[in-house]
């Protein structure tokens, strides 16, 4: 009976969403990743010159998303949980602007219009995106710029792979599964990157100003503002028609004393609803993540992706060292598999599972997290899909206390998505 109602659900979310997903004729935008099925799969923004300019142009979009969650948790007992039910949540929703400002730049933005940790609307970011310095003069550097990208502003910072597959409040049309990965690397910052491509090659040297809240008071205690350095190195070639191959590496670096929020800048907060939250009101928006905020900061990251015909593999190694504000030592190590099968006509049916585990010494006993899921989705069309995952977490370890002590939840959550 549960599963015929989650399938009823599941019918009713396609049938809601399609009013909001009719096809639209848009402007085509250069170096653009589209939003919807031509979008999955792809990282950074495509460096082929495939749209001739003719003029400033502006391309509105939106994303929109809904879930039905059915989730239960538990834990030893010694900490009673909240009686969590199953309902919908909070639909969110996203404001895209991109503007074809000239030949080989493009203007990004980004407003988060609802959200679970901010009901309110209020811009994410925005930067440019810079294939062509024809604005100095027609085709200065031209042959330079063949290869070379420049990314500057305010906005996501491309640390890793796994920001590209995540969901990004209701743009969550790229993610095979609900949720995003227990320790998520996702922050906005000021920043300019500045990228290098070739024959497959990819590198990547960046700054930022390493700061979430953007502010010129550094308080009373003077607080010492050091840029952030990240970088990123790979390669990511279509092998064959059946093949692609793409692996990179990722490092991020900060040694001040200013809060670092990589671990804990997503302001729209996580998809699992009040899972572990206690009847005393302990609790975040975070909820089923890992967050921490530290002053220093050296992480790495991983990424091997493989696509051959419809199965994929997309992994993830981490490695993360930080200094607390106690000046305590601060270590991570995150791992995550996910295995897919696209199938159908055009590939618009998947089914597939990822397993994600962290262990953490951020404590003397020590503490883990491991997280499954499996599930499937559907693109009705382009720009509207429907997934559905049964997940399961727990939490082991000595070092989990409270809420946490031997806690576990586990159930089935139904997203309906459309971006376009």
């Amino acid at each position: 009976m549960r599963l015929l109602k989650l399938a009823i659900t599941t019918l009713l979310l396609s049938g809601f969403t399609a009013a909001f997903g009719q096809h639209n004729l848009q402007p085509e935008m250069q170096n653009f990743r589209k939003p919807g099925f031509e979008g999955v799969n792809v990282f950074e923004a495509p460096k082929a010159d495939t749209v001739n300019f003719d003029g400033l142009k502006v391309r509105l979009g939106g994303d929109f998303a809904m879930q039905f969650q059915g989730l239960s948790h538990s834990n030893s007992g010694t900490d009673t949980l909240i009686n969590l039910g199953s309902n919908f949540n909070l639909p969110t929703a996203n404001l895209n602007v991109d503007v074809q400002m000239a030949d080989g730049i493009r203007l990004h933005l980004r407003t988060y219009l609802s959200s679970r940790h901010h009901p309110e609307a209020w811009v994410k970011g925005g930067h440019l995106n810079i294939e062509k310095l024809d604005f100095i003069k027609e085709g200065f550097l031209s042959g330079v710029m063949d290869k070379v990208t420049i990314r500057v502003g305010l906005d996501e910072i491309n640390y890793g792979d796994a920001h590209f597959r995540r969901s990004d409040n209701a743009g969550a049309i790229y993610n095979p599964f609900v949720g995003n990965y227990i320790i998520d690397g996702f922050t906005t910052e000021a920043f300019g990157e500045f990228y290098f491509r070739s024959n497959g090659f990819l590198a990547m040297a960046a700054v930022s100003n390493g700061k979430l809240n953007q502010s010129v008071d550094n308080g009373t205690e003077d607080v010492e503002n050091t840029p952030s350095f990240y970088g990123k190195l790979g390669y990511d070639k279509q092998i064959d028609p059946d093949l692609r191959l793409r692996l990179t590496g990722s490092a991020y670096y900060n040694n001040g004393d200013q809060s670092i929020f990589l671990y804990n800048g997503d302001r729209a907060s996580s998809r699992y609803y009040n899972v572990m939250d206690n009847i005393n009101g302990d609790g975040t928006d975070w909820s089923g993540r890992l967050t921490f905020t530290v002053p220093e900061l050296t992480s790495f990251q991983i990424n091997p992706f493989v696509k051959y015909k419809g199965l994929e593999f997309f992994g993830i190694y981490e490695m993360i060292a930080a200094k607390t504000f106690g000046d305590e030592d601060l270590t991570y190590t995150q791992l995550g598999a996910e295995a897919l099968y696209r199938f159908g006509e055009h590939d618009q049916l998947y089914i597939g599972g990822r397993y994600n585990t962290v262990t953490g010494d951020d404590t003397a006993e020590g503490r883990d997290i491991t997280r499954f899921n499996v599930g499937g989705g559907w693109f009705i069309t382009d720009n509207i899909m429907a997934k559905v995952e049964y997940m399961q977490q727990t939490y082991d370890g000595d070092g989990w206390a409270g809420r946490f002590d031997e806690g576990e939840f586990n159930g089935v959550v139904v997203e309906a998505v459309v971006s376009f």
